[in-house]
């Protein structure tokens, strides 16, 4: 007879993914080892095996799980009737919100990466590239010029990124700077600095 599923399973894999992002934020993938995450989720090895067939699979869950909800929010505001500059905002914002609820998670999907098998490497690239796409077709509505034969399309999308990204290493969410406020003055520095630039000519 197969194993019932316990009704609060999904919990107990999110309780694993949290305390594995954490830890392997913290001390890296390869410097944590399953009986440290055991440890930290107050449980047994064999019960986390129970959860997950391997420590690679627990990382998928934590850099999936991140890229997808950056995903769904990018494709919502993508479909909102909004001016692009307006929509460009959104998407910051969002992101902003994101990268600071999720800053272990942040962190271990820039650095940790390369761990992953290659299937489950694919997947996770996958919707980082289509999350690219998203803020390259917003910018080409900023700057029409941006077509997708425009060599620079692409640079112009991961230079934003290269702006946002890192925020979660410096930004106090409970400090004098209000993030929101932050993620407003990245969106506008980079709003006038694409609107204005001649290089893009």
């Amino acid at each position: 007879m197969a194993r019932t599923q316990a009704v609060d399973y999904a919990q107990r894999r999110e309780r694993i993914v949290d305390s594995a992002a954490r830890l392997f934020s913290e001390r890296g993938f390869l410097g944590t080892s399953i009986a440290d995450l055991a440890d930290a989720c107050r449980t047994s090895k064999s019960l986390i095996y129970h959860y997950y067939a391997s420590k690679e699979d627990i990382l998928f869950d934590v850099m999936h799980s991140h890229v997808k909800a950056l995903l769904d929010a990018a494709e919502e505001i993508a479909a909102r009737p909004l001016e692009a500059p307006e929509k460009l905002k959104a998407t910051t914002t969002a992101f902003m919100q994101l990268y600071l609820g999720a800053a272990h998670r942040q962190r271990v999907l820039l650095n940790e990466l390369d761990n992953l098998p290659n299937d489950q490497r694919k997947i996770v690239v996958d919707i980082q590239q289509r999350l690219i796409r998203i803020v390259e077709a917003t910018l080409a509505e900023i700057r029409p010029v941006l077509t997708a034969n425009n060599p620079l399309r692409t640079p112009a999308a991961m230079l934003y990124f290269g702006m946002i990204n890192w925020m979660h290493t410096w930004l106090d969410p409970d400090g004098r700077a209000n993030p929101a406020h932050i993620a407003e003055l990245a969106s506008s520095i980079f709003l006038e600095g694409i609107s204005g630039s001649a290089s893009l000519s």
